[in-house]
């Protein structure tokens, strides 16, 4: 009887034990819909073969992604476990304590060092240079280009490119070849055109594509330490990025003028286009015969240097974030344990996924394996990115209202635009107290 009791007991006990773990035995993910999305929901299937842990990626539309994550946030929920979340969303999500600290966890792994510095830099690090972390770079991204190989390899263009501009047609290395390419191509009366930018302002696209611009110039948006922004801003050298980027504008197909991801893949399919900008996220579908009919005459190349030798991209991407409302905090933080390892990051690099893991960037394997990773390697150790303060998307709608009439409609000039732009984001830092 006592034996009976003892086992009874004991296995009372043991089940005790393991009810809490079995509660937890499941993890949800949120994200955007998009690709990168199904890779990681392939990869989190092997963490669940791994570990018994079901992991679920859960996703809404681009547009109501921020909108629906806050508002889980602001209502304390506990419907996500782990979130993906946008660089600019640092601010907001730690100083509102949406996110749990990560700082313990960069630094017993090394991630500053593990990680390529510019993730590190805009995907988990807030306030800049504190030392303070909120995010695992999770899903590197930047804008880069794409071009037609066939248009310039052909021997006819390239003769008349050589004979009009001094120089071999190649992929450009400078913004000043870029301009004289898709000058050179732009020839509407054979329906063919020199080049597809961003110029959607209805969120970050128009904003993204000046960046490339205005930083390969050896422009900037300010001082993300000080918040100073008259000088930096309206610098010459931001200024004469921003006339760039109108210049190209003017080489674009017709009706350019609210395009973005989907539209500037469209150049490429479509054949309208001899160069396309776009994040390399969206690349994938390039190399696809089944959804580009000009993949085997596609190539990819990073965003080219300045006239004074700077050369950056505008960054995109993400980190994964644990919620602090999750009640599965002590498995989502095994999760992430398991994603850093170096095996997992090769994995997520092979499945589609950007790995910020510098290693696997720098490894030749992934260099080769696709048309565009190269261009992808290089773009990630020199792209900058947009304010991450908490006032993000009032700085982001001034930056809208203000370069859209210039780069699309001619109105005014790039000093007159960079000048009011300077102004109201003075007034937006003098608001929330960041500047006096």
């Amino acid at each position: 009887m006592q034996g009976r009791l003892i086992r009874l007991l004991a296995g009372a006990a043991a089940f005790a034990l393991s009810a809490p773990a079995a509660m937890a035995q499941e993890l949800t993910i949120f994200w955007a819909e998009w690709d990168p999305a199904n890779y990681l929901q392939e990869l989190v299937n092997e963490y669940e073969a791994e570990t018994g842990v079901k992991v679920t990626v859960e996703t809404t539309p681009w547009q109501d992604f921020q909108t629906k994550a806050f508002t889980e946030f602001n209502a304390k929920g506990s419907a996500y476990d782990l979130i993906v979340g946008d660089s600019q969303w640092l601010g907001a999500a730690s100083e509102a304590s949406h996110y749990v600290e990560l700082t313990d966890f960069f630094k017993a792994h090394d991630l500053g060092n593990v990680m390529a510095p510019a993730t590190v830099k805009y995907y988990a690090e807030y306030p800049g240079n504190s030392g303070r972390y909120w995010s695992i770079p999770a899903e590197g991204d930047a804008v880069g280009w794409s071009y037609r190989k066939d248009w310039f390899e052909d021997p006819a263009e390239k003769e008349a490119f050589k004979a009009k501009y001094g120089y071999d047609l190649a992929v450009p290395e400078t913004w000043a070849q870029l301009l004289d390419i898709a000058e050179f191509f732009h020839r509407p009366d054979q329906n063919r055109y020199g080049v597809a930018i961003y110029t959607d302002n209805s969120y970050d696209g128009l904003v993204m594509g000046v960046e490339n611009a205005l930083f390969s110039y050896g422009g900037d948006l300010g001082n993300y330490e000080t918040y100073q922004v008259d000088g930096i801003l309206n610098s010459e050298k931001s200024i004469e990025g921003l006339e760039a980027y109108r210049k190209l504008y003017g080489f674009t197909p017709p009706g350019w003028s609210k395009t973005f991801f989907v539209e500037n893949n469209q150049a490429i399919t479509e054949g309208l286009a001899a160069m396309s900008m776009n994040y390399f996220a969206f690349f994938p579908a390039l190399v696809n015969p089944a959804t580009n009919p000009n993949a085997a005459n596609t190539g990819f190349f990073a965003n080219p240097k300045g006239p004074y030798g700077d050369q950056y991209a505008a960054l995109g991407g993400q980190g994964i974030s644990v919620v602090s409302y999750s009640e599965n905090q002590e498995e989502a933080m095994k999760f992430l344990e398991w994603f850093i390892r170096d095996d997992v990051q090769k994995r997520w690099a092979e499945l589609g996924g950007y790995t910020a893991s510098a290693a696997v960037l720098e490894s030749e394997e992934f260099r080769k394996a696709t048309p565009y990773n190269e261009a992808f390697y290089q773009t990630m150790f020199m792209v900058k990115d947009f304010w991450a303060v908490p006032e993000y998307a009032e700085l982001l709608t001034a930056a809208n209202a203000r370069l859209y009439p210039f780069v699309v409609g001619g109105e005014g000039t790039a000093k007159e635009t960079l000048d009011a732009l300077t102004g109201d984001w003075n007034e937006t830092f003098k608001k929330y107290g960041r500047i006096q």
